[in-house]
């Protein structure tokens, strides 16, 4: 890999915006903004910030084909590679490629108008109100739960399970599991339905009742869609993104480490 075709895009934070003058310097890397996602001329790209920024990031080059290094520069960085500036270019070139799928959410809202996000972390449903939300859910056009009331639901991928998922008791999975983890939040009724792990390849559908007297939005990652009547929600097989991750540090490894962190 060609040190001169990688790509630097840098968090606005004052940590993250140091490493990238640092690295600049360093190296013969390509400045990037996310007003060049229209697929840069650069073979790969090193991204300088936390898991947030990486999120935005693998959202802003979708669709570039172009494997992503993240350095953490922020606060968890679960996402990300330790920041070195030594040795960069062969840590490069040992690591690792883990490929992500996202999910592909369609929400209708209250005036019938349809919107399409995609999620690489996960959807969520939470209450607008200071109403729970009663929600009802179908998988591949079944129903399997007739009435929950609640603050909210997610549906998380395998990437995502150890973020908001975890947070709100779900169950953090392997990348190679091939399932999905769909979690309430602060569920009211029914009170023992604490989530469920479903196929990758399933359709989960989300019905909002009484949408007027407890109204939701509904957040495909930081993507949101207010006042929401359903919501349905599938893995988008044609898309992907490619993190690069160094050896012994890859998403898989930290995923199955994270479940054993205190």
């Amino acid at each position: 890999m060609a040190h001169k075709t990688i790509g630097l895009i840098a968090s606005n934070h004052r940590k993250a915006q140091e490493a990238y003058a640092t690295l600049l310097k360093a190296y013969r890397f390509t400045p990037l903004t996310y007003e060049d996602a229209a697929c840069p001329n650069v073979n790969a790209i090193v991204a300088l910030g936390g898991d947030g920024f990486m999120l935005h990031t693998l959202h802003a080059f979708r669709g570039c084909n172009l494997p992503i290094y993240g350095m953490n520069c922020g606060t968890v960085g679960f996402l990300m590679n330790e920041f070195r500036v030594e040795d960069l270019l062969p840590r490069l070139e040992a690591a690792r490629p883990t490929v992500i799928h996202p999910l592909r959410m369609t929400a209708i809202d209250a005036g019938g108008k349809k919107h399409q996000h995609l999620a690489y972390n996960e959807v969520s449903l939470l209450r607008m109100g200071l109403q729970a939300a009663r929600i009802r859910i179908s998988l591949d056009g079944t129903m399997h739960l007739k009435r929950m009331i609640c603050d909210g639901v997610l549906i998380a991928t395998p990437a995502g399970s150890s973020a908001y998922n975890a947070s709100t008791g779900g169950p953090i999975l392997p990348l190679s599991a091939n399932l999905l983890a769909l979690t309430p939040i602060s569920p009211f009724r029914p009170r023992r339905w604490r989530g469920a792990l479903l196929p990758q390849k399933i359709t989960v559908q989300f019905e909002i009742l009484t949408p007027k007297k407890r109204p939701v939005h509904a957040m495909a990652d930081f993507k949101e869609v207010r006042n929401v009547v359903s919501v349905e929600v599938h893995e988008a097989r044609t898309e992907h993104v490619t993190l690069l991750f160094d050896p012994g540090h890859s998403l898989e490894e930290r995923i199955i480490r994270e479940q054993f962190t205190p």
